[in-house]
């Protein structure tokens, strides 16, 4: 039994190789496309794999996610949907995203952009700030990384409401669920997206969401790019029923050099980077899930194929 790393040029193989080895020095750990002998592959572990690649291990018998979400695996038309997908659940992968918000909901009120405009044109300017406590957040989606979200911004100060798909309980979090969702967003002042990538969420940022908000509201999108709709996130910026956004994730990545994201004063632009997947945290769970798999027994963060997180 063999394990295969199948990635884009975007992950580096070699230290998942070494983290998963030294979890476990017996492993026979291949790279993609080096990895000759396809049929003894049982396990891949995959992040953004070319279309159709899957089909050419015959003995598959398992698929694990490189990351928290699997959404980049559904994205390959010909994916094996009768295999057992897996991701990567991690608690450093959880505060990283934290500290993001956290970080970027504080840019926001403080005016931090507004600053550096000023500090580029030399002028001395003191403008009134929000306080985390006169600040209502909202996050969309209460997973792992939603909920531990929601409740640490709570303890910081900010006021804090969540919306998923379940009614949720969340110590100090105002929760909605599903069809609520338009009082969720009525009270709203800095939205986060934090929800999975699936044929209801896709496009769910647009500009029907956007009028549902107080005016000013900002956005924080952490999700997937493909959450937002582009062109409605610009048009409610110049209207003014958003003010600000900071943009992590994008419809394609990297973002294009020509792309108006880079160059608009009221959008942040970061390159996919709010929390990145350690090998060393999470090389242990992934080897307990190829041991589980070799048993037949049950695996562990098994995504629900029907719901597709």
């Amino acid at each position: 039994m063999t394990i295969s790393i199948i990635t884009n040029h975007d992950n580096d193989p070699i230290p998942w190789v070494q983290s998963l080895k030294q979890v476990d020095p017996s492993l026979d750990i291949r790279i993609r496309p080096d990895d000759k002998k396809r049929a003894d592959v049982t396990f891949a572990l995959c992040w953004k794999q070319p279309d159709g690649v899957l089909k050419e291990y015959p003995n598959l018998e398992c698929i694990c996610s490189m990351g928290a979400g699997v959404d980049h695996l559904f994205n390959d038309p010909f994916f094996p949907e009768h295999l057992p997908v897996i991701r990567i659940i991690d608690p450093l992968l959880t505060r990283s995203m934290f500290e993001y918000i956290c970080a970027t909901a504080l840019y926001l009120i403080r005016d931090i952009d507004r600053y550096t405009a000023q500090q580029r044109q030399s002028r001395w300017q003191v403008h009134r700030y929000a306080t985390m406590k006169e600040t209502t957040i909202g996050i969309m989606g209460l997973g792992k990384l939603g909920a531990y979200a929601a409740e640490n911004l709570s303890r910081l100060g900010f006021t804090v409401r969540g919306w998923s798909n379940t009614l949720k309980h969340i110590k100090g979090v105002a929760t909605y669920e599903a069809d609520r969702l338009e009082p969720f967003l009525s009270g709203t002042d800095i939205l986060v997206c934090l929800l999975p990538l699936t044929d209801q969420t896709r496009g769910l940022l647009n500009r029907t969401l956007f009028d549902h908000l107080p005016e000013g509201a900002s956005l924080i999108n952490v999700g997937r790019g493909a959450h937002l709709v582009e062109a409605d996130l610009l048009a409610a910026l110049d209207t003014g029923q958003l003010s600000r956004a900071c943009l992590d994730v994008f419809s394609t990545e990297p973002l294009p050099a020509d792309h108006p994201f880079w160059r608009h004063d009221r959008i942040l632009v970061t390159p996919h980077c709010s929390s990145i997947t350690d090998p060393d945290s999470v090389a242990l769970q992934i080897v307990k899930n190829y041991r589980l798999m070799e048993k037949g027994a049950p695996l562990i963060n098994q995504v629900d194929m029907a719901r597709g997180y």
